[in-house]
Formats: C-alpha cells, sequence, structure tokens
C-alpha cells in the first residue's frame, strides 16, 4: 500500500478516536443512496471516500466505477481502492490512456488481490491493449478473468497479449467478444492457446466476424493435448455446417475437455446437428451444455441429438 495512503488511514483513525467521524458518515450516506457525485468532492471528502472504501470489506470485493461521477480523474484519485479490490468493473468508462497506464501499473502491484478486469465497451485500440498486456506480463499479475468485449481490438491487439507469455499462464477466462477479430486473428490465437503452461478455461469470441476458416484452428486446439478449454463461446459468427464438421472434429478426440459450445445464430441446418451428433458418440465424456440456438437445425437435427441425451454414456445435460 503507498505511503499516502497510511496517511489517509492514520488520519482518520485518529478523527474515529477524537469521536469525529462526520465526513466519513458524510460519505457513507451517500454511498447508502446507490451513487455518488464526486464532481464537487472537496480534498477532504476524497481522502474519506478512499478510507471509507479501504476499510470496507464489503466494497472491495467489487470496485464498480459506474458507481461514482466517471471521468479519468475519479479512476486516478480512486486508485489506491482498485488496487485493493478482488473484482474491478470499468465498463462504458470512456477509458483515457493514461487511466489505463494507470491500470497496467495495478496489474503489476505485488500485493493486489485483483483476479477480475472487466474493460468492456471502451474504445482500447491497439496501444491500450499493449499497455494492458505490458501488466499482464508481471510475475506479480494475479488476474484471472480478463473482459474486452467491445474494445475496438484487432489482430495487432491479439498479437501483444500472445507476446506476453505470463497471458496465458495466470488467465482461466478470456472474453475477446464484440470485436473485428477475423479468421487470421483467431488462427494465431490457437497456436497461442496449445502452449503447455496455458491455463485458458473459458473462452468467448461472439460477434468477432468469424467463418468455417477459424473452426480448422479451433478444432485443433480442442484436439491439443495440453489444451485446458472447458468453454467456448463462438455464439453469432458465420460459421455454418462446413464450420461446425470442422469443430466437430475437434470434439470427437479423446484430448478434447471442453464441457459448454455455445453456437447460437450460427448458421447451423441438420447437417451440422448431425456432425454434432457424431463427435458425441465418438467423445460422449465432457460435453455437458450445448447452445443452438437460432440456428436451423430443423426437426431431424434436434431429435437426433435429443434422443441421444438418455445414453448413459453421453454427460450433456443442457441443450438449447
Amino acid at each position: 500500500m503507498d505511503t499516502w495512503i497510511y496517511k489517509i488511514m492514520n488520519l482518520f483513525h485518529c478523527l474515529n478516536e477524537l469521536n469525529d467521524d462526520s465526513l466519513v458518515q458524510e460519505i457513507q450516506q451517500f454511498l447508502s443512496a446507490g451513487q455518488l457525485s464526486t464532481d464537487k468532492l472537496s480534498p477532504a471528502q476524497w481522502s474519506a471516500l478512499v478510507f471509507f472504501l479501504l476499510s470496507s470489506e464489503r466494497e472491495l470485493d467489487v470496485f464498480d466505477l459506474n458507481m461514482f461521477s466517471v471521468s479519468e480523474e475519479v479512476l486516478l484519485r480512486l486508485l489506491p481502492v482498485i488496487k485493493a479490490s478482488k473484482k474491478v468493473v470499468l465498463t462504458f468508462c470512456v477509458l483515457s490512456q493514461r487511466s489505463i497506464e494507470a491500470l497496467s501499473t495495478v496489474l503489476k502491484t505485488k500485493s493486489s488481490p485483483l483476479t477480475v478486469l472487466d474493460l468492456s465497451n471502451n474504445n482500447l485500440h491497439d496501444l491500450g491493449m499493449k499497455e494492458i498486456a505490458d501488466g499482464l506480463k508481471s510475475p506479480n499479475c494475479t488476474l484471472r478473468t480478463l473482459r474486452l468485449s467491445g474494445c475496438s481490438l484487432s489482430k495487432q491487439s491479439v498479437d501483444h497479449l500472445l507476446l506476453s507469455c505470463n497471458s496465458f499462464i495466470c488467465l482461466r477466462e478470456l472474453d475477446l467478444s464484440n470485436n473485428i477479430l477475423q479468421d487470421l486473428t483467431i488462427n494465431k490465437l490457437s497456436d497461442g492457446l496449445k502452449h503447455p503452461l496455458c491455463q485458458l478455461e473459458t473462452l468467448r469470441l461472439n460477434i468477432c466476424c468469424l467463418s468455417e476458416m477459424s473452426c480448422e484452428a479451433l478444432s485443433a486446439l480442442l484436439s491439443s493435448e495440453s489444451a485446458s478449454l472447458k468453454e467456448l463461446d463462438l455464439s453469432n459468427n458465420n460459421l455454418g455446417d462446413s464450420g461446425v464438421k470442422l469443430l466437430s472434429a475437434g470434439l470427437a478426440s479423446s484430448c478434447c475437455k471442453l464441457e459448454t459450445l455455445r453456437l447460437s445464430g450460427c448458421l447451423v441446418t441438420e447437417e451440422g446437428s448431425a456432425s454434432l451428433e457424431s463427435a458425441l458418440n465418438c467423445n460422449p465424456s465432457h460435453l455437458r451444455e450445448l447452445d443452438l440456438s437460432y440456428n436451423h437445425a430443423g426437426d431431424f437435427g434436434v431429435k437426433g441429438l435429443c434422443a441421444n441425451l438418455k445414453d448413459p454414456q453421453w454427460k450433456l445435460e443442457n441443450l438449447r
């Protein structure tokens, strides 16, 4: 913890000893109302806010900047609280480059308990992603979940992630949904996830402009002995039956550990459903959830999968 934070904590402890907790009570009342306008806080009130949040275990479980007036100044003033939080939500916060650089330092902080960081719907672009990846490189980084949905990322952004070996050693969940990544990017990402030290279990690629070309690389990932992927979301990509057929080859592998596969809105018909059914007959012991909603699987395709739900060898529990 920074030296000045210790000074703030000591100051307010002294005020508490003197039964002068008016500032803290004032901040607590604002927070109890569900929101706090930080536009006109005095330096003393800022100190009281930081003190209250740092001394409240409940607040440190989740820090959401949207509870306050969203700005660069507020984020930087509350950085000590972010450093001490387990989960940080910064969605729709119009993060500046300076703010992103500050977050990178948080990821490098040795004592930070931060395990979940949600940056969704901010225009990070490649430069911002480079800063985040730089934080992930640190051996002090303990992040397990990184959500980057709708962050204007590209192939270069993923390259920055791949250059950080620690990214996939520490991360268990990565959400890259709603970014125009395209097939070549996913091919490179899939190769990176085959690293023997990679422990990523959940990968979300919903609405990433993918086609059947991505499916071959993802199929190779699913059938890799070193891969630890358990949940894959490819919803709302134009994979078609040919893409699903390629994915099914990976699902059929005895090395595949996938438990959840989401293919909602992927232009799947009866042919694709039949490929999935065949794959699960070959390797029925892992997949527990399959989402085929908003497709054209047809009665025959759905009936084939449903009929096998009664098979004791099949672990599939949820079919949509």
